[in-house]
């Protein structure tokens, strides 16, 4: 049995020393109220021996060693890493928190782009992965957090290569267009980073898409929906929602102190409308704009003066980077500009609060607020507003920015654009008109979904797909058809009765060519497709992303079924081509433009327009300028098909733009059941035969040519080993008359 190893910029506690008296404080954040309430509900006794909590600290070595007995917890061991001051000020002040907080958070203005910081962040991060090699076991599951040790899981997979390393970013994964603003090796030393990891979870799926996106066109990775190929491993990038400890909240209501908090707020706000926010210090919160919103309510709506006040709960953080106390600032004085201008003798608008909230005063203001105005300009999830929702226990409101990874979770609140203040106002008017039934039926809904998806699932649910990912890197690894593997499929073959064989036309029968009219099929592929063909006991079957003419015209006299254009033409020996699509090809006409466009900007790439598809080749391009454009291409027309029934497939040098559902996996699915053969054999290149072997997988020997990691079961080394391949394979039906014959020849 393993342990769990969790690994996080700060341990979950600090010391406060009061002359020779040291206490243990818990540290506030979402990681560590999550991971304390998973802790205290789960029941994985039996999943780990241990768990083991390493993190920097702000107490030094000698206050470790005197104190460490004391910081052991029932639920974790602890592994401090100690770092020298000024090192830390340039990882976490410098790098982390004023480039890529700033950045991943849509404030480019905001974002420094150091070169010291970026060789501090490097070094805590190699700081770290020395610490964790020192204890480190071959059956640990090792789980990384957050944004500051983006570099890690790299630097811990060279060491250790068969690790088990989850990654998870609290934060949001910005678009590419955002990302590529870093520097060329910034991005990739992040990219290469996250790699490393075996999955990397993020809040939602958008983020998820944009970290792949920005690996693709990055690093150049392949990608199959969330799995993506690096170094001969498939990684899984996907979305997990950090859910709350859904309970905690839920008990608070009934807390006699909390609810003697809330009567006391009620009774000193006697028939006020109470609206409250609680944010840490940050100017991704969207504050000022907040407080103009309250402003404009105030203004459009003067019936409700005198009768609501807004609570403003702002708890401090990094006071040491500028833009945080020009943030502070500037609130203040808008804070200060409200109340001078609405306030009256009985009556003040707004209550401002800067300090840390106690559990029972938070709850106490969750259970009094009649709206959570919670408004984020961007944020990676907002548990505030889980914990607001969760609290509630006779209405309330949630009014939501639509920019937080809160709002694809929480479709029954108000959302809001955190920047239209005009918006805001009115929705503040709504809320507080907004019947009680109403309220009670939304937040009802939103806690359903809260209650089925906690912290605790969340956990499991990230460490389970963990698990799976390991257990499908297993079967997905390379493994080069050796004399074994050819042995039992030649045996499998001379003793079947019915014989499948599929096979791709480009990169398998033939070599790829700068052009695809001069990849004609040689004197030896087509003698030998005749000789395969004729045994009666088997099905030949070329499945090909070609046109249905360019098949027929080079191997339409032999005796073979054909699939053209990735499944969209199919024919059976013997018979005519038959459509499996009724869809009109108008929309080619949408694409063309682009492509034709990219042409331009690319010199030596090409259009192949077929049927059903259209294609950009880029093969005959400078090989740096066509990958440079094939990604800018792919990006766009991602948002071009998005919500259409297209798919844009990132194949060998080629961008292919075909309609949905039309792949060779769901066509070799459909012919092999129309065939049902006990014997199956299926070889392919591309990109496009993933889908092919994923769809075979237990059905057929699947064949991947090249290294890279694939769903096939075997791989062939190069495109030159297909032909003797199936020519050995065939040859265990031939007589001793025959191949004496051959030798001959």
């Amino acid at each position: 049995m393993g342990r769990l190893i969790i690994i996080s910029n700060r341990l979950p506690f600090s010391l406060d020393k009061s002359g020779e008296d040291v206490k243990i404080r818990q540290s506030s954040g979402g990681l560590v109220s999550a991971l304390k309430g998973y802790f205290d509900q789960s029941n994985d006794k039996g999943k780990f021996s241990e768990k083991i909590w390493v993190g920097s600290c702000d107490f030094d070595e000698n206050d470790w060693n005197e104190n460490k007995d004391k910081l052991q917890s029932t639920d974790f061991s602890i592994k401090p890493v100690f770092i020298e001051d000024q090192l830390y000020s340039d990882y976490y002040n410098g790098f982390s928190n004023s480039t890529i907080w700033p950045l991943f958070h849509y404030f480019p203005s905001l974002t420094e782009f150091e070169k010291q910081h970026f060789e501090a962040y490097y070094k805590v991060n190699q700081m770290f992965a020395d610490s964790i090699n020192e204890i480190v076991r071959p059956d640990d599951v090792i789980w990384i957090h957050d944004y500051q040790l983006m570099i890690l899981p790299q630097m811990l997979r060279r060491q250790n290569p068969d690790a088990t390393i989850g990654f998870f970013l609290h934060i949001p994964f910005p678009s590419y267009e955002i990302f590529r603003l870093l520097p060329l090796q910034w991005k990739k030393s992040i990219l290469e980073g996250l790699m490393g990891a075996d999955l990397i979870g993020f809040h939602t799926y958008e983020y998820a898409r944009y970290f792949i996106n920005s690996a693709k066109m990055v690093l150049g990775l392949e990608n199959q929906y969330s799995l993506l190929q690096f170094e001969n491993r498939v990684v899984r990038a996907d979305l997990f929602p950090i859910g709350i400890d859904f309970n905690k909240f839920k008990k608070a209501s009934e807390d006699k102190e909390v609810i003697a908090y809330k009567n006391d707020l009620l009774k000193n706000f006697k028939d006020k409308k109470l609206i409250f926010s609680v944010d840490r210090l940050d100017y991704t919160k969207g504050l000022n704009y907040r407080l103009q919103g309250y402003q404009n309510f105030l203004e459009r709506y003067p019936e409700w003066r005198e009768k609501v006040i807004f609570i403003l709960n702002i708890i401090p953080s990094r006071d040491k980077i500028a833009a945080y106390n020009d943030r502070k600032r500037m609130i203040e004085e808008k804070v200060s500009e409200i109340n001078g201008k609405f306030s009256t003798i009985q009556w003040q608008p707004l209550i401002y609060r800067y300090n840390h909230l106690p559990f029972q005063e938070l709850c106490g203001l969750y259970l009094a607020a009649n709206i959570a105005l919670i408004t984020p300009l961007r944020d990676g999830m907002n548990l505030v507003a889980k914990e607001y929702v969760a609290s509630s226990k006779e209405g309330g409101v949630l009014i939501l920015s639509e920019l937080t990874g809160a709002a694809s979770e929480l479709n029954d609140a108000l959302l809001v654009n955190p920047t239209d203040t005009e918006e805001m106002a009115d929705t503040i008017a709504s809320a507080l008109k907004m019947p009680l039934e109403e309220q009670k039926h939304r937040i009802q809904a939103m806690q359903k979904r809260l209650s089925e998806y906690d912290v605790v699932q969340w956990v499991n649910d990230f460490l389970d797909q963990l698990s799976k990912i390991k257990k499908d890197q297993e079967k997905m690894q390379v493994k080069l058809l050796d004399a074994n593997a050819i042995r039992k499929i030649k045996n499998d073959y001379s003793k079947a009765v019915k014989r499948c064989i599929l096979l791709d036309y480009d990169g398998t029968l033939t070599p790829l060519t700068k052009m695809p009219s001069h990849a004609s099929p040689s004197r030896d592929v087509i003698k030998f497709l005749e000789e395969l063909s004729a045994d009666v006991k088997n099905e030949v079957v070329i499945i090909s992303g070609r046109d249905a003419d360019t098949l027929q015209k080079w191997l339409g006299h032999l005796k073979l079924n054909f699939i053209a254009e990735h499944g969209s033409f199919i024919r059976y020996k013997n018979g005519e081509w038959e459509s499996q699509t009724n869809v009109p090809s108008g929309w080619k006409e949408e694409i063309r433009p682009m492509l034709e466009a990219y042409v331009f900007r690319c010199p030596g790439s090409h259009i192949e327009e077929k049927q059903n598809t259209i294609t950009w080749h880029y093969r005959n391009a400078h090989a740096d300028l066509g990958f440079l454009r094939s990604r800018e291409l792919l990006n766009n027309l991602s948002q071009l098909t998005a919500n259409s029934p297209l798919q844009v497939i990132d194949g060998n040098k080629v961008l292919e733009i075909r309609l949905t559902g039309m792949d060779k996996g769901m066509t070799a699915l459909k012919v092999f059941n129309k065939l049902n053969p006990d014997f199956t054999l299926c070889i392919g290149d591309d990109t496009t035969d993933e889908d092919m072997f994923t769809a075979l997988e237990a059905k057929a020997y699947t064949i991947k040519i090249g290294n890279g990691t694939t769903a096939a079961r075997f791989n062939i080394a190069t495109q030159k080993e297909v032909l003797p391949f199936l020519q050995e394979i065939a040859s265990v039906k031939k007589t001793i008359k025959q191949r004496i014959f051959d030798l001959l020849k």
